[in-house]
């Protein structure tokens, strides 16, 4: 079912994006550029879940003209089954008639950060677990049992690891803006100009920006807080639904100036 309601009708202003080397890409497009655009956030390994969100999109999309979005908020991995998987399926083309884009979450950064310098495996283990390096067939408790040192546990994850996946993960844009509609992963500093804002907090931040919002004109759709269904605060949604904990993977739709979750 396909629940639809105005949001987008009071924010007019625009602000301009000004690029910046030393961060991540921050894409912008115009409000009109597509007919359709679907987003979804946090997929954690749960390829299953991604593949029939797809399918469902494409079946959606078959009724609309024109140029369609898909575009995920980050967090490909840790915590659920196939995190390889995902990012296989990701590294493909789109289905036909779409675009796709995949925005940067901060379980993708560590990965990355983790893949360049195992050395932190303690580290990234308290916080991700061994779910990811599973998916890729890497037992890292044998390895750590086995009292494998920083090298050797070097050398298998970047033998088990494929260096495409870890590119495309070090290629992904931090933002995308489409006229006044913000997507990030996690949120943005509320009251900071968006030209200003840090990847770290685009990726991480919690508060205040649940509570205040972005003082901003714009609306934030955004994952990275997980919730049993959307939440709705301030001038932003949030769609993480914890696929990996409750198997429902929320797909935000926005057709013109309605908002909708197929």
């Amino acid at each position: 079912m396909d629940y639809m309601f105005n949001y987008l009708g009071p924010l007019r202003q625009q602000l301009p994006l000004v690029g910046n080397r030393s961060r991540r890409a921050r894409l912008t497009f115009a409000e009109g550029d597509f007919a359709a655009v679907y987003a979804m956030s946090d997929i954690h390994g749960c390829y299953s879940e991604l593949v029939e969100a797809h399918r469902r999109i494409e079946e959606d999309g078959a009724r609309i003209p024109g140029p369609k979005l898909i575009l995920l908020l980050g967090d490909y991995v840790d915590r659920g089954p196939d995190s390889s998987a995902v990012l296989e399926f990701l590294c493909k083309a789109p289905p036909p008639g779409f675009q796709r884009f995949a925005l940067c979450g901060n379980h993708d950064a560590e990965l990355v950060k983790l893949y360049r310098k195992p050395v932190r495996i303690l580290e990234w283990l308290g916080f991700a677990g061994p779910e990811t390096l599973n998916s890729y067939g890497v037992d890292i408790e044998h390895l750590l049992q086995s009292a494998a040192g920083n090298e050797s546990i070097a050398r298998v994850i970047r033998n088990m690891i494929p260096e495409r996946h870890i590119q495309f993960l070090e290629s992904l844009p931090i933002m995308l803006r489409m006229g006044r509609v913000v997507f990030v992963h996690a949120g943005v500093r509320p009251g900071i100009d968006l030209n200003k804002q840090k990847d770290s907090d685009l990726m991480w931040i919690r508060q205040p920006f649940l509570d205040e919002g972005p003082q901003l004109p714009v609306l934030v759709i955004h994952g990275h807080t997980p919730a049993r269904v959307p939440t709705f605060g301030p001038q932003r949604i949030g769609i993480d639904t914890a696929v990996s904990a409750t198997g429902r993977l929320t797909v935000l739709t926005i057709k013109g100036t309605r908002v909708g979750i197929l």
